[in-house]
């Protein structure tokens, strides 16, 4: 069997690869990239040479070149990871987050649809199984007060350029699983971390600044507060939605670990005096700077509908999965 992921180069889709190919070795998985700043082919050294793995350069706003691969490949599964992600970036470019997260899933859901169906609600001979996974953002949701938790049915309040763009895409897949029968699900995550993270992010920023013995950047008064999902948790929950999740519902999937900002530069900056110890203690690079428009407080989900129905649980927490986060960033900046 043959499965498109999108986005496979990028930090979670090349976890999820690596993972995915490991544990189903009788499928093929064709890994379609636009290669931006974000994707990256070194994340994907490990699974090259496997004989069930073909990676090919593209984008899903070409729809010509989906169509092309759904016709060679015959695709019976998508895992839909391509997308915009930097929230920074999306507000100075907007633009290109529209294209690629609307539009880009847009082409993806209309060429699956006429490739696996006939009309609406009927599907072809052999394509009844075919499943759409989109793979979403808890940032749809907005932001929480100091309490309380995102579930499935928070109503989405997006307040940045890059969350409008996914809560458009997950409004599309929805209305192709009503309108067409097509069979979606589609999952919302928590911030993840974890080996592979593109550099610009804010644990691989902290851990490479502090190595150089450069300050280590904090948005306001680093009180902004996120829930961290270790990226081979979410890898696990994404496997999970995808070969038992019920058609056309929303998991979402979160780590239960919600630290603010400072709280994990400090944490990061103890460990790395505990690895590679300097004269000064790491902290005392932390400084504050001006706070990004828009800033959300806080995101932290509830998880519960995936660890009832589907049996997942989160195998790390913070503190553990931070220490295994740094040891692969120490490897990669010290190499």
């Amino acid at each position: 069997m043959n499965i498109l992921v999108t986005g496979g180069a990028g930090f979670i889709g090349s976890n999820f690869i690596a993972y995915f190919l490991d544990k189903y070795k009788n499928i093929h998985v064709i890994n379609l990239d636009k290669l931006t700043y974000a994707g990256e082919l070194s994340n994907l050294e490990d699974v090259e040479k496997y004989s069930n793995y073909t990676f090919i350069k593209g984008d899903i706003c070409d729809r010509e070149l989906l169509e092309s691969l759904f016709k060679k490949f015959d695709f019976k599964g998508v895992i839909h990871f391509a997308a915009e992600s930097h929230v920074d970036n999306s507000i100075e470019n907007p633009d290109e987050f529209i294209k690629t997260n609307v539009l880009g899933t847009f082409n993806l859901l209309d060429v699956a649809k006429n490739h696996w169906m006939e009309t609406p609600f009927i599907f072809k001979k052999g394509y009844k199984k075919s499943r759409f996974h989109h793979i979403s953002t808890d940032e749809v949701f907005g932001t929480l007060g100091e309490t309380g938790l995102f579930t499935e049915q928070t109503p989405y309040a997006p307040n940045s350029p890059y969350s409008a763009s996914k809560a458009s895409s997950d409004f599309i897949v929805r209305s192709y699983f009503h309108t067409y029968g097509l069979n979606v699900v589609t999952t919302n995550c928590s911030n993840n971390y974890g080996p592979k993270q593109h550099d610009e992010k804010l644990i691989p920023t902290i851990i490479r600044k502090a190595l150089k013995g450069e300050n280590i950047p904090i948005y306001g008064d680093g009180t902004n507060i996120r829930d961290w999902l270790y990226v081979l948790d979410h890898c696990k929950g994404i496997d999970l939605v995808f070969q038992k999740g019920k058609a056309g519902d929303v998991y979402n999937i979160g780590g239960n670990n919600e630290r603010d900002n400072l709280y994990i530069a400090h944490t990061i900056c103890s460990i790395l005096d505990e690895l590679k110890p300097q004269n000064e203690p790491y902290k005392d690079l932390i400084t504050f700077v001006k706070d990004r428009p828009g800033h959300d407080f806080r995101y932290a989900i509830d998880a519960s509908k995936i660890e009832s129905e589907l049996g997942w649980k989160a195998d790390e927490n913070f503190e553990t999965g931070i220490r295994k986060t740094i040891d692969w960033y120490i490897d990669k900046y010290s190499g």
